[in-house]
């Protein structure tokens, strides 16, 4: 894929994560903190796989600025970087094992994701009671990673690139299958 393909489906892709992101505030899910599906992960496990990670990486570090400066406060960006950074590595580590798909990505990366914020949270506020919060959070964590990889995998079998990414080795469990 020529760099300017990848540099406008990277925008494009922001753009996506951003409205997606904003969309999902205004929706409360419970009255508890800290649970939302996090559709934006969709578009981020489909970027690991189409622009591989360092372009994905550039994608979450826009996705946590732009949305903190819009939507958010400083704290608000601390957190959604720890989450962020935790869950796509994993996502990475993961994606390099055949037979991970992208629930299991989802799942993993939800996870992670909430257990990061909550030690972050942990640390800043001197309160290791929190702790107790990962009993619900990791299992609500892992549930919204399964919808949002239940999504990314529709969306990867329906949704064709141009080109495919160079870089990006096939993951077997992530094929796409042919449509008549």
């Amino acid at each position: 894929m020529k760099s300017t393909q990848r540099l406008t489906l990277g925008a494009l892709l922001l753009a996506v994560m951003l409205v997606l992101g904003y969309v999902e505030s205004l929706i409360p899910l419970t009255g508890m903190p800290g649970v939302k599906v996090g559709l934006s992960n969709c578009v981020l496990m489909l970027s690991l796989d189409w622009l591989g990670g360092g372009m994905t990486l550039a994608l979450l570090a826009g996705k946590v600025l732009l949305s903190g400066l819009l939507f958010g406060s400083p704290f608000s960006m601390l957190y959604a970087l720890a989450g962020g950074l935790s869950s796509l590595g994993l996502m990475m580590g993961l994606r390099k094992i055949p037979g991970v798909s992208f629930f299991g990505l989802g799942m993993a990366g939800g996870a992670v994701h909430n257990l990061a914020q909550v030690l972050l949270a942990m640390l800043l506020l001197q309160t290791p009671s929190l702790l107790s919060y990962l009993a619900l959070l990791l299992p609500v964590g892992a549930a919204m990673g399964f919808v949002t990889g239940l999504i990314a995998g529709r969306l990867h079998v329906h949704l064709r690139l141009p080109v495919s990414n160079p870089s990006s080795t096939p993951h077997p469990a992530n094929e796409r299958t042919t449509q008549p």
